[in-house]
């Protein structure tokens, strides 16, 4: 992401990431319906496409750097970055869905981790937990924060959990390129790092392990794992930093996040 333009947007732009984060917000619904116990990632890709050419959206994945498929389907201990293929959910399995979509040249991307039927009490807490991290970090997405107080945020959740906390993929800039600067961390000290403004716009992603946070990436080139096969979580919002705060843009509807 180093040299990539930051956009800085109107409020008539962020309005057409609204349209393109309804659309990934419906793509995620459309695939919580459709993930089921027998159900393949090749075919929750293809249950997402339909979604786009209904919404008058383009995937943003699709292509990106040559990546093969419409979304980034992710079980169990993959972390990011999974292609959809013939693997089929089983009860137990959790899995990560990352999709992006671009409407009249504007983007929105987002992320969820799901259980498939029933899991372990300390599945359900990984999850948890991570979602919280994503709502701690959106809550200092503010004109005249830092960077580092989104990150801190993210990381003072799942420390207390002892999860690790990936640092080789984090957030980002987001607008006419899904990926634009700054950099934006899921850990970080408070006060320090760029200072944010009112017109940039975040795509925040924290990614907790059950494990240690060390990665690794598959001979495809792009599945992320875990290294020691432990259960990994992801979740992510769009939000545009506004004169009245945080605003989640990867939702059905927009959402302001109220000051802690």
């Amino acid at each position: 992401m180093s040299g990539r333009i930051m956009t800085m947007k109107s409020p008539e732009e962020f309005g057409k990431m609204e349209v393109a984060g309804a659309c990934v917000a419906a793509v995620h619904a459309a695939i919580r319906d459709a993930a089921v116990p027998g159900t393949s990632m090749r075919e929750l890709d293809a249950v997402a496409t339909e979604v786009y050419k209904e919404r008058d959206c383009r995937p943003s994945f699709l292509g990106y750097h040559g990546f093969p498929a419409t979304i980034c389907a992710s079980p169990n201990h993959v972390i990011v970055h999974g292609i959809p293929d013939d693997y089929r959910l089983i009860e137990g399995d959790i899995l990560s869905i990352d999709a992006g979509a671009i409407y009249e040249g504007w983007h929105g991307d987002a992320a969820f981790t799901m259980a498939i039927g029933d899991v372990p009490d300390e599945v359900t807490n990984l999850l948890q937990v991570t979602e919280e991290g994503l709502w701690n970090g959106i809550a200092q997405a503010r004109h005249g924060n830092r960077l580092g107080d989104i990150g801190s945020a993210i990381e003072a959740t799942a420390i207390p959990h002892g999860y690790g906390v990936v640092r080789e993929y984090i957030g980002h800039g987001i607008g006419r390129q899904m990926h634009e600067a700054p950099e934006v961390p899921n850990y970080g000290v408070p006060g320090k790092g760029m200072k944010l403004k009112r017109g940039m716009a975040l795509a925040i992603e924290p990614m907790f392990n059950l494990g240690t946070a060390e990665t690794k990436v598959l001979d495809d080139g792009w599945t992320v794992v875990t290294r020691d096969g432990q259960l990994s979580a992801h979740f992510e919002h769009t939000v545009a930093i506004t004169k009245a705060g945080p605003k989640v843009l990867t939702l059905a509807e927009p959402v302001l996040v109220a000051a802690s």
